[in-house]
Order: C-alpha cells, then structure tokens, then sequence
C-alpha cells in the first residue's frame, strides 16, 4: 500500500488525499517515496523559511530536547522570554506577547482581546482568511467556509478588501476592531493600494477601534521587512504571527501593543503548549539567521527578480503578476490554477493554487538563484502544459538543493517588488480544494 492509500485508511477526509507522498527534504528541495525531487516554492504554505533540515533548526532544537523540552505555562523558560523580547523588539514599540501553537489560536486570542475593549462589533475583509476555529472563522471573509458551522460569534461586517471607503463606512464610536491582512495570501495573494494600512490605522485610531494585523503569511521577513505592516509605517494595536517563526515547529504569537498588552488578566486564556522551550528555541534560531544572513532583504531581491522574470515570461495564460518579497501571486487569465499546479509538479517545482485563477509561490527564503532560475525556464512549458499542450518533462535535477550561502545579494530592491494588483485581476475566491494550515 502507498502512502496516499494508508491516508485514505485511517486520516479524516477534511484535506482530501494528498498528491504527493513526501520523505525527506533539504534546503528548498523536498523528495518523494519515490526518490523524485522537487524545488519546494510553497514552502510548506510560507512556512519553512529556512527550507528543510537547515543546521541552525537542527542544533537549536537538539540543544533545547537535550535540556528542557516542556514545561506548560506554569513556568518561565529562557527560549520563550528572549523570543517574546526578540519580537518586541522587531515591532519597535513596548508590547506584550501570548504564545500558541498555530495562526488560527493567534487570531482567536486577538478576537477576545478585543472583547475585552467592551465593545463587540469588528470590521474584517471580504474573502480574509484569519483561520478555521470558531473565533477566526467569524473573522474569515469566506461564506463557503464558514457555512457549514454558523452560527459563529457574531458582531462581524465584512467589507471589501483594499476600499477604504467602505471601511470609513464601516467603522464607527461601537467597533472594538478592525482585522485585517498587510497582503491576502490564502484569498490569492491580494495586495491592497498603497496608503490602505496607513487610512486603516488613522480611520481606527480616530473611533477609539484597535488595528489588528494579521501577519501570519507575511510575518517573519517574507515581504522584505520583518513585519510586513513597516512597509507602511504604521504601528498596530495587535499583531498576530506563526508560520515561518518556527521555521517548521508549530508555534504562534500574540503581539499587543501598550494597553492593549494588558488586557488579558490571569485566567483569561492560555495555551498548554504555547510558549514551548523546544518551539521558541527553534524560533530563535530562525531570526538569528535571518539576521546573519541577511535573508530578509534578499528576499526583496530575490523577489524582484521572480516577479519579473514571470512578468517576462509574457506567456498568454498570464493576465499579471502580484506581492511582495517572496509572497508572490500569478494571476491567471483562466480558472487553470489546478491545471498549472499539477503542470508544474510534473516538472519538478512544488506551488499552489490559491484560488480557481491564481498560483501562490511562497518559497523557503533561502531559495537560490539557480533554483529561481531554473523554475523561470521551466515556466513556460508548464503554462503551455495546463493550457493544454506541451511537455510536461521534469526540469533536470529539479534546481539545486543547496540553500544560499550567506543570504546572497544584500542590496534592497526599491520598494521590495511591484505590490500593486491589476484592476479586477482574477478571481480571489479559493479554489475548493485549497487546505491551509492554520
């Protein structure tokens, strides 16, 4: 029996049965049980930013299994009080921090905080995804999702993303908050217009409602910056985090900024496992390399340079290119996400269709040129194979599995990509059989 037949067996059927049956991985190149390999440019949905078995991960979490490895919440630990200090410090504004495991408990503890305002109505976008549990989902933009488990908690009013029209509409004396994403990444890699964060932050400020940012796909240095909202110059009330932090550990964060932090009293929520020695250890480790080797700012390069070269491409099933840094939507003429999702793993290179016209790339930042390259020469034969012609032959040795060494090119790309959507370019509702991790 394979793999995906022993999945079948015995896994529930929420994620439908996998396409790929994975056995190992280095740097961004991960191998089936087959022994094919491919160049990984989801990452594992944005989140295994320093790839696969990356040495810096590898020792920090065998030091901490090798001293501490759990003590619940009851108890301070070196790793989780340096992290929190470490994320502070990133935001450059005083703020507390609460730990989890996952995006979703992130956002659930930012719902409540903003219970705890008094107020209870919140603004979120239309087709935002915040998670699956019942808070998140309430915030989550997307009716097909949240259908099959309402009611969910209430006071929720979903505008259009990127229109800050509606949102000052929106917005009033009675809203606790206003939640939203710096960049969609699970709604098709949305970029709003420039100025929307700022309006957002001023329209927030002037009602007495927190700002909450959601960066748990753009968080960690995936845009350029280490939160993807500094591109903006704003400071939120709330930002919430996971993914890339733990470089591949489940782990998530809480940020509040100033009176916000002290919301939460004890007894009010907490996380058995959140906080974990051996999860903020590795953490750790991932901004440490971040900073030695220089990754953030070289995935503004780097992202240039994919984007770009997409655009280029000019292929006829390509309506435009959009993100920021390494979070990068290709907007597609045709719902052929899935087509070109398959296309492209026949020839070597892992992506994902986040909605019915949009392919998501979100690799490991430590993804080379060579690797970058040699996806941009195969592009074209993947777009002519989900087009319905062409061939479909592996890239040779799918790329090079080496990860970069010391971050590469360390010149910031002027403004970290092109960041601006196409007008109406593409559909934004997920594709049906997208799965997130959160």
């Amino acid at each position: 029996m394979t793999l995906q037949d022993r999945w079948q067996a015995v896994m529930m059927n929420n994620y439908g049965t996998p396409s790929l049956s994975l056995a190992g991985g280095d740097g961004a190149v991960v191998t089936d049980t087959d022994g094919r390999s491919y160049v990984d440019l989801l990452g594992g949905i944005a989140v295994n930013v320093l790839g696969h078995r990356h040495p810096a991960v590898i020792e920090a979490v065998t030091r901490q299994l090798n001293t501490l490895g759990h003590t619940s919440n009851l108890y301070a630990t070196e790793p989780g009080i340096a992290l929190a200090e470490a994320l502070v410090g990133h935001l450059g504004a005083p703020a507390r921090v609460f730990f989890c495991n996952s995006g979703t408990e992130a956002n659930e503890v930012a719902f409540k905080i903003t219970r705890l305002t008094g107020r209870t109505r919140i603004v979120a976008a239309q087709n935002a995804f915040h998670g699956r549990t019942m808070g998140s989902l309430a915030l989550t933009g997307q009716p097909a999702k949240q259908a099959p488990f309402e009611p969910l908690p209430g006071h929720v009013t979903h505008v259009p993303f990127g229109d800050i029209d509606e949102l000052a509409r929106a917005v009033d004396s009675e809203t606790a908050a206003v939640f939203l994403e710096p960049i969609m990444g699970e709604g098709g890699v949305v970029v709003p217009p420039a100025g929307y964060l700022a309006a957002a932050r001023e329209i927030t400020t002037r009602h007495g409602a927190l700002l909450v940012v959601d960066e748990v796909q753009t968080g960690v240095g995936r845009t350029g910056v280490f939160y993807a909202h500094q591109h903006d110059g704003i400071t939120p009330d709330v930002v919430t985090l996971a993914k890339g932090l733990g470089g591949g550990l489940p782990i998530g964060a809480c940020l509040a900024v100033g009176p916000v932090g002290d919301l939460l009293t004890p007894g009010l929520h907490g996380s058995t496992f959140g906080g974990n020695p051996v999860c903020t250890a590795a953490a750790l480790a991932v901004l440490k390399t971040l900073a030695d080797d220089g990754l953030i700012t070289r995935a503004a390069v780097l992202g240039k340079t994919l984007h770009h070269g997409i655009e280029e491409c000019n292929h006829p099933l390509v309506d435009h290119v959009r993100g920021r840094g390494l979070l990068i939507g290709i907007a597609l003429r045709a719902a052929a996400a899935k087509s070109v999702e398959t296309a492209a793993r026949g020839a070597g290179f892992l992506v994902n269709a986040a909605a019915p016209d949009v392919i998501r790339l979100a690799p490991p930042l430590v993804v080379t040129e060579a690797q970058v390259d040699a996806f941009l020469g195969a592009l074209p034969g993947v777009l002519d194979t989900a087009a319905g012609g062409g061939d479909s032959t592996p890239a040779a040795g799918g790329g090079d599995s080496t990860p970069a060494a010391g971050g590469g090119d360390s010149t910031p790309a002027a403004g970290g990509g092109d960041s601006t959507p196409a007008a109406g370019g593409g559909d934004s509702t997920p594709a049906a059989a997208e799965v997130s991790d959160r």
